[in-house]
């Protein structure tokens, strides 16, 4: 209130002032004119401190609501979508779940493991990119997404991976499961045997494209490790599935025709971070997606399952995504700390040599302190020969405060052989001639 009535007088003096004739030299012959500097200079004080008040409270305000975004997206209630995955790609920890073991259609996201089936067979050699690929008249037959490959059209498996990756082809997805192991039937059969050794327990499938059939079920969790055994198995894979648009041929004896395909993933264009992977939606799976991110060192991957829409399903995954990215902080042990040797009893050697088989990586979002991890080995204080290598004698183990966050295992370095008669021998005149 006091400021508020200073603030008029120096007002009505400066109207005055102004009205009268040059303010400098009236206000010196009337002798106020240090009062008058002294009244402007703490009203211009006043003001600055009004304005950084204000621009605290400001700054305040957009502090806390940033705060409460980044705790509502750690909640349940900001995902809308009824199942819904977030991990970290390196260590495969789950950052955020949501009814995640609850089998649902993948619709289209089945095609992660078809891709992922593919890429072995040019891993093992099986196929090549530039091989050319028949379409039957089975695969031309398919309906939904498509690039409407006709039978008997040749593509190369690197343009058919195109065609999956990008348009989300289902006759492309045929016919690739047909060149590789004869019938959809064989790989599907593949599918499933290859999503058994990923330890995906909740997933059933039925066909290669994800079309609804009854049976044909998954899960977030079981999404999120196949997505995860695909891109860091197979990188290359992002190459295809960050192409936002481009154009196929088509030669058949009808003649030659462009064909453009054109993402499914808008993500990749509307999310920064955005790195693929495959969307999918379908009458009953609804809108899903496994949805890959990467900013600086951190990797992650967002499943979002039968949502209402395509736009929740992005909104969804973006605010996974953010979540991530802002509340997430990753411990890498940067080098393995020697481990003392073994004892091998009746073995060619007194000692096996022994390390830990990998480093250790954690991923933390409640805030922790992760300088303060504490490693503690265990490990077996003998062994029987024959010992071979990479045999598992213990493990280290970490804790950060009470709780155990993980542990990597021991492994011997080298094989050690049972002692012989003959070797016995042969060591004990090595000794009496020493």
């Amino acid at each position: 209130m006091k400021l508020m009535r200073q603030k008029v007088i120096c007002g009505f003096l400066s109207a005055v002032f102004v009205m009268c004739a040059p303010l400098p030299a009236i206000a010196s012959d009337i002798g106020i004119g240090d009062d008058y500097e002294r009244l402007i200079q703490y009203e211009e004080a006043a003001e600055k401190q009004t304005q950084k008040e204000e621009g605290e409270k400001k700054q305040q305000g957009e502090e806390s609501g940033e705060k409460q975004q980044e705790e509502k997206a750690g909640g349940k209630d900001s995902v809308s979508a009824p199942s819904a995955v977030l991990i970290e790609t390196s260590t495969g920890q789950i950052i955020y779940e949501k009814d995640g073991d609850t089998k649902r259609p993948p619709a289209s996201v089945t095609k992660v493991m078809t891709l992922l089936l593919i890429f072995d067979a040019l891993n093992e050699g099986k196929i090549k990119l530039e091989d050319e690929v028949t379409t039957s008249e089975y695969a031309a037959s398919m309906g939904g997404s498509q690039v409407f490959l006709e039978p008997g059209e040749t593509q190369t498996v690197d343009t058919m991976i195109k065609c999956i990756s990008v348009a989300s082809a289902n006759d492309a997805c045929v016919a690739m499961a047909e060149f590789i192991c004869g019938s959809e039937e064989e790989f599907v059969a593949k599918m499933n045997e290859r999503a058994k050794g990923l330890g995906m327990e909740n997933t059933h499938f039925v066909n290669c494209n994800g079309l609804d059939t009854d049976g044909h079920l998954t899960t977030a969790k079981d999404i999120a490790l196949m997505s995860r055994e695909l891109i860091t198995k197979y990188p290359k894979i992002h190459d295809y599935c960050m192409i936002w648009m481009e154009n196929i041929t088509h030669k058949t004896k009808k003649g030659t025709s462009e064909f453009g395909l054109s993402n499914t993933n808008k993500l990749i264009r509307h999310y920064e971070y955005a790195t693929g992977l495959k969307t999918g939606s379908t009458s009953k799976a609804k809108f899903c997606i496994s949805a890959t991110a990467k900013k600086d060192d951190m990797e992650l991957i967002a499943v979002i399952m039968a949502a209402n829409d395509s736009k929740m399903r992005n909104k969804d995954a973006i605010t996974l995504f953010n979540y991530g990215f802002g509340k997430c902080r990753k411990y890498v042990e940067n080098e393995l700390k020697p481990i003392k040797p073994v004892k091998v009893k009746r073995g060619v050697k007194e000692n096996v040599s022994v390390a830990q088989k990998e480093p250790f990586s954690y991923v933390d979002a409640t805030g922790a302190d992760l300088n303060a991890i504490e490693r503690k080995v265990s490990v077996k204080k003998s062994l029987k020969a024959p010992v071979k290598k990479g045999k598992k004698v213990g493990e280290v183990q970490y804790y950060l405060g009470e709780k155990k966050i993980g542990s990597i295992a021991v492994v011997t370095k080298e094989t050690v052989k049972e002692v012989s008669y003959r070797s016995a021998v042969g060591d004990v005149f090595e000794k009496m001639l020493l």
